[in-house]
């Protein structure tokens, strides 16, 4: 994440909110409102109609019933969620967001709900490996704020790749597509679902195999909480267990994804 250090004000406005939210009890919380980006198919996109739909939206949605609290959804830019949530724009963030230790020193994160492997797509034929000897002198599109961007940066561009910041997934999509960008790095399940089993993805794969680095790429999704918001914590927390053993979470994973994602 760019932005992970929440300012002078953003900390007294979390200070006042642990002085009431450490004492509620997961049956007095009665709204919960999601912070997400709204650009990441499978996880999260816009209908035709324009209504949100996708993984976390339906997760999201199911741990608001178990709840029994109303559901809201905000949508802001991936690199912008992290400074929204400590300025309580919304309570928790669910937006395929992976839990690092960076990512720590700003939120808190419930437990982690399920996983995704890495991986670049590029033109077929390409013969581009997901390596910095292989992308030197290339243009590899990334979507701010995200784990993937942090990596490319640490680990590729040191070496001559040129990395390139988008604010939102389409857009890096539209520019590999036109052939600005010659590979683009992001989770492998919406790179499939959200590029390459779409028209706009004829002619491109994935450039590769899976990039693993539990420091910089973690090794879990979770909720992103303020800091000491005890009770909303342990409340996701609660209705997320009992999702993952009644086989909700499994039953749509099944739905959008090739793999099994959910972790135990």
């Amino acid at each position: 994440m760019k932005k992970n250090w929440p300012n002078l004000a953003a900390l007294a406005l979390v200070a006042t909110a642990v002085l009431t939210a450490g004492t509620a009890s997961a049956a007095e919380i009665k709204e919960v409102r999601f912070g997400v980006e709204a650009s990441y198919a499978p996880f999260e996109s816009k209908s035709p109609a324009g209504e949100l739909q996708g993984f976390d939206i339906d997760v999201g949605n199911a741990v608001c019933a178990k709840l029994k609290a109303k559901c809201v959804w905000v949508e802001n830019s991936f690199d912008g969620l992290i400074p929204a949530l400590e300025a309580r724009k919304f309570s928790a963030i669910n937006s395929d967001m992976t839990i690092t230790d960076q990512r720590r020193q700003a939120i808190d994160f419930t437990d982690p709900i399920y996983t995704i492997p890495n991986q670049m797509i590029a033109k077929k034929g390409s013969a581009l490996q997901p390596t910095p000897a292989s992308l030197k002198g290339k243009h590899v599109g990334v979507l701010q704020g995200t784990i993937q961007e942090t990596y490319a940066k640490a680990r590729w561009a040191p070496a001559g790749v040129d990395v390139v910041p988008y604010q939102t997934q389409d857009q890096i999509y539209a520019d590999l597509a036109s052939g600005r960008l010659d590979a683009s790095f992001q989770d492998a399940e919406a790179a499939s679902k959200g590029f390459l089993k779409k028209p706009q993805g004829a002619g491109f794969e994935f450039a590769g195999p899976a990039v693993s680095d539990d420091k910089l790429l973690g090794a879990g999704v979770g909720y992103g909480v303020r800091k000491n918001d005890k009770a909303l914590k342990d409340a996701l927390n609660g209705a997320l267990k009992e999702l993952k053993a009644d086989g909700t979470i499994d039953r749509l994973a099944a739905k959008y994804f090739d793999v099994k994602v959910v972790l135990k």
